[in-house]
């Protein structure tokens, strides 16, 4: 298995998988905030902020995908992956037990080197309630969707980062 997963991730099909999963999934945010006018939460951006790193990782090894680039792509999509996972988890946590004393941020809160906010608010403005239950589909809920998403990116990204030392044999000769 570990084998196949190591000699995939030096095609570019694997990688174009990748990024064209996380741009379906930025789509259907911006369907949901544009579309169906649901309000993205702070969390929320955080989240699809998580989601473009996960493409841009698809897109940087999509340029060499047998080179070193593989594996600065593979760390970005680890690292993407699991900060996706910490702020659904977040999210689920503070959905389905609220607190008085914890709650989401009231801004999102990005460097000054990088207001994505203000450079595209449309896409990265949040003026949503992180505890407000807006969508659900198979009675669950976004923010459970998304969890399960980011387990599966990690999941994913552990494998195939196990793949780049464990899935191939050196010939003896």
């Amino acid at each position: 298995m570990l084998k196949f997963f190591y000699s995939y991730s030096q095609t570019r099909k694997a990688w174009l998988l990748l990024t064209i999963s996380a741009c379906i999934l930025e789509i259907i945010a911006l369907y949901f905030q544009h579309g169906m006018g649901l309000r993205p939460c702070v969390l929320c951006i955080y989240e699809r902020i998580a989601l473009f790193a996960i493409l841009a990782a698809g897109l940087i090894a999509l340029i060499a995908p047998k080179s070193t680039l593989r594996i600065v792509a593979l760390i970005l999509w680890l690292y993407s992956s699991w900060q996706g996972l910490k702020l659904t988890w977040e999210h689920v946590r503070l959905k389905f037990y609220p607190s008085p004393f914890d709650s989401c941020d009231f801004a999102v809160n990005l460097p000054s080197w990088l207001p994505l906010n203000h450079w595209f608010p449309a896409v990265f403005e949040a003026y949503g309630d992180c505890i407000q239950k807006q969508w659900s589909f198979l009675n669950i809920e976004m923010s459970v969707w998304l969890l399960i998403i980011f387990i599966a990116y990690f999941l994913l990204a552990i494998i195939v980062l196990l793949s780049q030392f464990f899935g191939f044999k050196k010939n003896s000769h």
